[in-house]
């Protein structure tokens, strides 16, 4: 990951320099709303896939379940290999990556041997594992940032603490040792603990040790004042750099493999004879889905991540019926989630309206005495953001959209009414009971409708020159007829 970053630095140089990157990167606001956007993308494309499969509560087992990968391989790291604690080592990847396609092997085992459905293979494996995966944390890594807050929400608003220092000039370590003329020497009693007794006591034993010996990073040695001349250094946010490799994974796993993966999400029998190995696909997505997943947790948690993989291809899957442009949408809506989701955290939606402006209104006309001040937590803000997104396809979807919905039916239920109107004056007319069945007085009558309704219709329809009302008589136009004619050839076709 270092080199990754030091490569993306260099290129970045030949644009700005170093004081505007570290400006621009030690913004809290930037930081996370890159990351999020990030995770969102990845999160989306890997979500269109599994909505279209019927599979998007999978995303929410791997999300739950890679915990037990991450918690276990953190034990192995400190535990048994004696390593730094690090959340952004690649043992975690990989311990994550290996419990979700663990989540999918034993789901698979539950709804295959036919005692129970797929949904209730699901609700069995991941709660087991997660519920694992939460004792183990308690129990082992409390004492450390890898706790159950962290596991719930995450710590996207922090992304931009958590650095690498690059250094491009004056780059010099320092090695103190303990005959080092700068090396700080200083007495520690070595049996004060274990005898319960003072150092001032005449039984307490000491030794001499360098309080600051070691490796000194140029930046720890600047701050420490072992360098004359300061080191010129970019911070680099962890967290974009692993978020940046996983949506390039992502992308090119989309990419390389998107006529696999559409043929086998629409008809797997044909990705099957077609010899695309459906199975294997499917393996593959739910490791990237497990990858995203952990590379995702220390900014949204393991709960919050959910959304990025379920709610974007949701509102896409409103606007568009083509898969590329719903894999485009869904990015983009996440990302835009991310974007409008950090001012949400702090009071603003979309730069224009104050939440906190809104409180004080309720207060004021309902006496509610809330809190105005608004500061949320960043990661569910820009979750709130996308449901947002998709709440406004759910209502204006020119296709599926509430409004549009509403619409087609009032216009449906329209036409059936004009339409069985039409059909009784063509097959009374002419008759004894013309005078009744056809009077506009009397008709609503035959139908078991108001007069107003009657009336609304009767209006539409010789507003369209399909009926004409002579002597209190309504009459078919020549129009009217050839509607009729046309309505019975099709359905009789």
């Amino acid at each position: 990951m270092f080199q990754i970053e030091h490569f993306l630095i260099q290129i970045l140089l030949n644009f700005f320099s170093r004081d505007q990157i570290n400006l621009f990167l030690r913004d809290p606001q930037h930081t996370a709303v890159i990351v999020g956007a990030l995770i969102a993308v990845s999160g989306a494309l890997l979500g269109t896939f599994l909505l279209l499969r019927g599979m998007s509560l999978t995303s929410d087992a791997i999300s739950h379940t890679v915990l037990l990968g991450i918690v276990v391989a953190f034990i192995v790291m400190t535990s048994v290999l004696g390593m730094e604690p690090d959340l952004s080592s690649g043992w975690l990847i990989i311990g994550a990556a290996a419990a979700g396609v663990a989540t999918v092997v034993l789901t698979e085992a539950l709804y295959r041997s036919g005692l129970v459905k797929q949904d209730a293979a699901l609700g069995l494996a991941f709660p087991l594992l997660f519920a694992i995966a939460v004792i183990l944390v308690s129990r082992f890594v409390d004492n450390v940032h890898l706790d159950e807050d962290a596991v719930m929400v995450g710590e996207i608003g922090v992304a931009w603490a958590n650095t690498n220092s690059h250094c491009l000039a004056n780059c010099e370590s320092v090695v103190i040792t303990e005959d080092d003329p700068r090396a700080e020497v200083t007495r520690q009693c070595v049996n004060c603990r274990e005898l319960g007794i003072s150092p001032r006591d005449e039984g307490s034993e000491f030794r001499e040790t360098c309080s600051n010996c070691g490796v000194y990073s140029p930046g720890q040695a600047w701050q420490a004042g072992l360098l004359q001349s300061q080191p010129i250094l970019i911070f680099w946010p962890k967290s974009i750099t692993v978020m940046a490799v996983m949506a390039l994974l992502t992308l090119l796993f989309v990419v390389l493999f998107y006529k696999e993966l559409k043929i086998s999400t629409f008809d797997a029998a044909l990705a099957q004879a077609l010899g695309f190995r459906p199975g294997w696909l499917n393996y593959g997505l739910m490791v990237m889905v497990s990858l995203v997943a952990v590379g995702a947790f220390d900014a949204v948690g393991s709960i919050l991540v959910i959304a990025f993989f379920i709610i974007p291809p949701a509102a896409a899957y409103l606007l568009t019926d083509r898969l590329p442009v719903m894999l485009a949408l869904s990015a983009l809506i996440g990302a835009a989630g991310a974007f409008f989701g950090y001012d949400l955290a702090r009071g603003s939606l979309f730069g224009v309206f104050q939440i906190g402006d809104g409180i004080a209104l309720l207060n004021r006309l309902f006496g509610l005495g809330w809190n105005e001040r608004w500061d949320s937590s960043i990661s569910a803000s820009m979750v709130l953001m996308i449901f947002l997104f998709f709440l406004l396809a759910w209502i204006f979807s020119p296709k599926y959209g509430l409004v549009s919905t509403l619409l087609r039916r009032n216009r449906q239920k329209r036409r059936f009414s004009e339409q069985v109107v039409l059909g009784h004056i063509y097959n009374h007319r002419g008759g004894e009971a013309e005078s009744d069945e056809l009077t506009v007085a009397t008709l609503h009558r035959h139908f078991r409708w108001s007069a107003v309704e009657m009336r609304r219709v009767l209006s539409r329809l010789r507003t369209a020159h399909l009926v004409q009302i002579q002597g209190e008589v309504v009459q078919l136009t020549p129009r009217g007829e050839t509607r009729i004619h046309e309505f019975r050839e099709r359905n009789l076709a």
